[in-house]
């Protein structure tokens, strides 16, 4: 069999295994895809290339270091590096609002931010659908205080009397919700904060 006719799977396999050239393969395969993607965000040929290699280094250190897993399909693994490094690119550029760790709202600041330009705001969008992803995969109490004060803008002492627990244990489960969500960003590698 030609290694070209191998799929994502097999030449992942085969580059963890040694043979580089299946790692070109997955270059060749998906270049267009993914530069145009960059590109698209970006707007800039020279950036746009600085970014496209940067995610490869990543993608062979990652895989060089046996943190790859298949999980997700190869192409959504790689262009959600891309699109982090895109919002690293932003960040370092100055063009979009900095987001600074100030407790409860650090995940949440660039969602609640009104002054997104066309630019940040597909951005946002993709950020905003990540947080209320993670949200879900948190328990359901900590997830009901989160959603009540953070959505709903609800004090604690509402939060209080509308579960009927005391104000302390609905801060509690603010803390732990916090806690938990920046956990999952660490674990499904969404970049939210500098």
């Amino acid at each position: 069999m030609v290694l070209r006719d191998n799929n994502d799977s097999e030449l992942v396999c085969k580059y963890i295994h040694g043979n580089e050239n299946a790692l070109s393969i997955l270059i060749e395969r998906h270049q267009q895809r993914i530069f145009s993607f960059i590109f698209s965000k970006v707007y800039d040929k020279e950036i746009s290339n600085d970014i496209f290699q940067d995610t490869f280094i990543k993608v062979i250190r990652t895989l060089k270091a046996g943190k790859y897993n298949e999980e997700g399909k190869f192409l959504p693994w790689v262009m959600r590096i891309s699109h982090n490094l895109v919002i690293d690119h932003f960040r370092k550029s100055n063009r979009m609002p900095k987001f600074n760790d100030n407790g409860e709202m650090s995940i949440f600041s660039l969602i609640s931010d009104d002054s997104l330009n066309a630019e940040t705001s597909i951005i946002k969008d993709q950020v905003e659908s990540d947080v209320r992803s993670l949200v879900e995969e948190l328990p359901d109490d900590q997830r009901q205080v989160l959603l009540m004060r953070i959505y709903n803008d609800m004090s604690f002492k509402e939060i209080s009397e509308n579960t009927g627990v005391s104000i302390n244990t609905a801060l509690g489960r603010m803390r732990y919700a916090l806690i938990n969500l920046r956990k999952l960003v660490d674990k499904h590698q969404i970049v939210l904060t500098n």
